[in-house]
């Protein structure tokens, strides 16, 4: 019998926050439990081999069978909604890798905790490949009114259902789109020639619908959707296998256009056999794959004669673009302190990515080590070279690291506290309690890819009633927009659960990582944590006292059981725990505290 490999990912927040010590059963199509697994600090379990059929099977456009076997997962981890993942298809020498997105349980005692116990339901099912339903897949080959760039969506916005269904909206992140979509649409097994092509028929596809506003210029709030019979495939939880991430990774910003044109090629496909159109055919691309042709060639095909494959460097959502060469051992200059800070950030919440010891600035072999650790972590080629899919990933997880951290900071600082207002809002209401709305569903946001963030301007506009609206179905109350009573008290038990539930990243064992905020000098750090400004300088290569709001900063530890901090506006004691990972028990009793009540400006000592 043939084996292929089944892996999972335990994580939360976008991949901010890993999830260790979450149980994990395998089971056959009968129920039958073949595998028990626990994740690691990182929220990954080993590849587990499972039994399938002969790879054979799925490169035969004629096999009647099916060329896979299924496989179920549940998934439980304390704190949050269990996950149950059925019909999971597993190919011969193929590994998929199951991404587990943990929600978190609604605070302990609330009227919605028992109903979120229920484990949420994710069915897989087969390829849209294998499937009998016609495509009739409609856009523009030329330009209408469309955006005055080719941008990478990040994230892009998928519609759970056709059009016109009252379905979810959910954002995810481009790459993962695309890796989602070509799971979802091909067999794993094919040539990679085949593969490549499929997948840049798939990107072009989505960026042609983002080009040309083809759901949004109609009034919809989303760029895509999941309908076969109108877009490509998705399956929101699926498994996505190595295979096609690896080319993924490779060209996601790349797509096809028409030689002399900006615009992405309306590259429409269907499978070639069951149903035929006028663009790719899937299985077509196997045939001339095995026949020896280049992704451009198979391409070429289907699609115009003059098609070319272009590229776009214009990627919303990054926090610097890529510098366009390759980082690697003796690379130098500020976009290598770059890296060195977002990896030292990030191994805050991953502690399996190893310190960088190297001087700021330069490529040495600890931040080789510490990039191949990143990247074996995220299923990226393990290569210690910080490419365009590595630096994306490094900077996607950097922002959704920080952006808690800032959330964490920004509700001590509201004085959320734990009873939600009595007030009624609706669409043009404005004040502080709409600030704490659009904060509350900010934090939401974080966790359920379903809920966008609104914007914090205390103005209750139609993108405030959107996400209240997408939180409203979240939580399976009437989507009227409207926040009364129910939709506060639904807020509150999912913010003060994530409190009770989510673990959060305590500090660097070697030295504290600390983000410069406004107002901020190195005399006044050094003061706060105990230590000198040469220390500091010498521990983070600083040539001058001069900082930026955000840079990154490593504060050398004292190497004593505590450190000093200075009471700052809207601190807490529980965020100030939160903050430097420690509980607000241990503060009060290494400060003699009989009260939560601070001071600013008032010195405490923080457990180390």
């Amino acid at each position: 019998m043939a084996i292929g490999y089944l892996k999972m990912q335990a994580r939360t927040a976008h991949e901010a926050i890993p999830l260790s010590g979450a149980q994990i059963r395998i089971l056959d199509q009968w129920g039958n439990t073949v595998y028990r697994l626990v994740t690691d600090e990182n929220g990954e379990t080993t590849a587990a081999g499972l039994n399938t059929t002969d790879r054979s099977f799925s490169q035969t456009p004629d096999y009647s069978g099916t060329p896979y076997v299924n496989y179920n997962v549940l998934a439980h981890a304390t704190g949050f909604q269990s996950i149950h993942v059925t019909a999971i298809p597993i190919f011969d020498g193929e590994t998929a890798v199951l991404p587990l997105s943990f929600l978190p349980l609604q605070q302990t005692g609330s009227s919605q905790s028992q109903r979120q116990s229920v484990p949420e339901e994710i069915t897989v099912g087969k390829p849209a490949v294998a499937m009998d339903e016609p495509r009739s897949q409609e856009g523009n080959t030329e330009s209408g009114r469309v955006l005055r760039q080719v941008v990478i969506p990040d994230p892009i916005t998928v519609h759970l259902g056709p059009p016109t269904a009252s379905a979810q909206n959910i954002q995810v992140s481009f790459p993962d789109y695309v890796k989602n979509v070509a799971s979802s649409e091909i067999y794993p097994t094919w040539p990679a020639a085949a593969l490549t092509a499929n997948i840049y028929a798939i990107i072009t596809f989505a960026l042609n619908r983002v080009y040309t506003e083809w759901y949004r210029n109609r009034g919809y709030s989303f760029d895509i959707t999941n309908s076969t019979a109108y877009d490509q495939y998705f399956v929101y939880g699926r498994p996505l296998y190595e295979s096609i991430s690896r080319i993924v990774d490779r060209i996601f910003n790349e797509y096809v256009r028409r030689q002399g044109q900006n615009a992405p090629y309306f590259t429409s496909f269907c499978n070639g056999t069951t149903a035929t159109c006028q663009g790719l055919s899937q299985w077509g691309t196997v045939t001339l794959a095995n026949q020896g042709l280049t992704p451009l060639q198979i391409l070429r095909s289907y699609y115009p004669k003059d098609i070319e494959i272009a590229e776009t460097d214009i990627i919303t959502g990054m926090l610097s673009s890529y510098p366009g060469t390759a980082l690697r051992t003796g690379s130098r200059g500020l976009d290598v302190q770059t890296v060195q800070s977002w990896l030292t950030r990030i191994r805050r919440n991953y502690p399996a990515i190893p310190a960088i010891t190297d001087e700021t600035g330069v490529f040495g072999n600890s931040t080789k080590a510490a990039v191949t650790k990143f990247q074996s972590v995220f299923q990226l080629a393990a290569d210690g070279i910080v490419g365009k899919s590595t630096w994306y990933k490094l900077s996607a997880i950097y922002t959704a690291v920080t952006r808690l951290a800032e959330l964490n900071g920004e509700g001590n600082t509201l004085g959320i506290g734990t009873v939600p207002p009595d007030t009624v809002l609706r669409q043009g209401s404005r004040g502080q309690d709409v600030i704490t709305l659009q904060y509350l569903l900010n934090v939401v946001s974080e966790y359920y890819p379903t809920v966008p963030g609104p914007a914090q301007d205390g103005i209750f506009g139609s993108g405030t009633r959107q996400s209240v609206i997408a939180f409203q179905q979240a939580v399976s109350l009437e989507p009227d927009g409207i926040v009364g009573a129910r939709t506060w008290n639904a807020l509150y038990d999912i913010y003060l659960g994530i409190g009770q539930n989510v673990p959060l990243p305590g500090p660097d064992s070697d030295s504290i990582v600390y983000t410069v905020r406004p107002g901020d000098s190195l005399w006044a750090i050094a003061q706060r944590y105990g230590t000198t400004v040469d220390a500091i300088r010498q521990l983070n290569n600083l040539t001058s006292d001069m900082l930026s709001i955000g840079q990154v900063l490593k504060i050398p530890s004292s190497g004593a059981s505590s450190f000093t901090y200075t009471v700052r506006p809207g601190d807490s004691l529980w965020a100030i725990a939160q903050r430097y990972g420690t509980t607000v028990d241990a503060i009060r009793r290494l400060n003699g505290l009989t009260t939560d009540l601070l001071q600013i400006g008032q010195v405490l000592q923080i457990p180390s």
